[in-house]
């Protein structure tokens, strides 16, 4: 009797082949020594760890910044002061000693400090941890003075009456607006005009400003100066006074025995006397 054909005994092996892949097919067992894994957290329990750290983070920063004796302002140090005193500007200050440093509010000290001492010009206050308010200050400089009453009216370079001082500062010229019959003092008032004066002081080099002893504002366009040695300077208005400042001073090198100098034309200047 003849065997089985070629087919079925391929076929045969193709099913006892598949049957036994199938039969070691299943649940994979772990390796003989190791630990199963663990599952990983969840993304929500990551989540929560996150905000608790966070939040608890936050809780112990705010509580040391507020709540803890160690960042809190105990003292208040000053730098810049010429005229004022440090004790001067430590009161108008007013700062809150005793307060968590993070609070204190600085636009504010600033602001107290300028209005209750015009002799500031600028102001920069300043937390300096852990315990310490830095205020940093500029003073105007006097250009010019006023003498009323006895007294000295101190005024910087744009104009600011600051002081009022029972004696004069030194090498600072005098400023006086004599326009009572000048028609500039009816156009531009007497305010004006002495800003004009102001403005003259200002221009003036250093050595040339020291030198000054008055400036005389008799209109808008007519200012002279009065300088030591009996010497007058002819400077007409306010206006280019960079031009005029650098011919004075050429002036005043080139014609040392002149006593009467005219600037009000800088590209133009005349010099006269002995």
């Amino acid at each position: 009797m003849a065997g089985p054909t070629t087919a079925q005994r391929g076929g045969s092996k193709s099913k006892n082949a598949k049957s036994g892949k199938s039969a070691r097919s299943g649940p994979s067992r772990p390796a003989a020594g190791r630990a199963p894994r663990r599952p990983r957290p969840t993304r929500r329990r990551r989540i929560v760890f996150w905000v608790v750290v966070i939040t608890l983070t936050g809780s112990a920063v705010g509580w040391a910044f507020y709540g803890s004796s160690w960042l809190r302002a105990t003292q208040v140090d000053v730098s810049g002061a010429r005229v004022l005193t440090p004790e001067e500007v430590r009161a108008a200050a007013a700062a809150p000693l005793g307060e968590p440093l993070v609070s204190v509010d600085t636009d504010a000290i600033a602001d107290r400090l300028r209005k209750a001492l015009p002799r500031i010009d600028t102001v920069s206050v300043e937390r300096s941890w852990p315990h310490t308010i830095d205020l940093k200050v500029v003073e105007r400089q006097p250009r010019a003075i006023v003498e009323k009453g006895g007294k000295f009216i101190e005024i910087d370079g744009t104009g600011v009456r600051f002081a009022t001082v029972d004696r004069a500062p030194q090498n600072v010229p005098r400023l006086s607006v004599e326009a009572a019959d000048s028609p500039s003092l009816r156009r531009f008032g007497t305010g004006r005009l002495e800003r004009e004066g102001v403005r003259v002081a200002e221009s003036l080099p250093d050595g040339v400003r020291a030198d000054t002893r008055v400036i005389h504002v008799r209109s808008y366009d007519s200012i002279t100066l009065d300088l030591t040695g009996g010497r007058t300077v002819v400077w007409g208005s306010g206006e280019r006074g960079d031009a005029k400042a650098r011919t004075l001073t050429a002036l005043l090198k080139a014609a040392r025995g002149a006593d009467r100098f005219d600037v009000s034309a800088p590209s133009a200047p005349a010099v006269s006397g002995s």
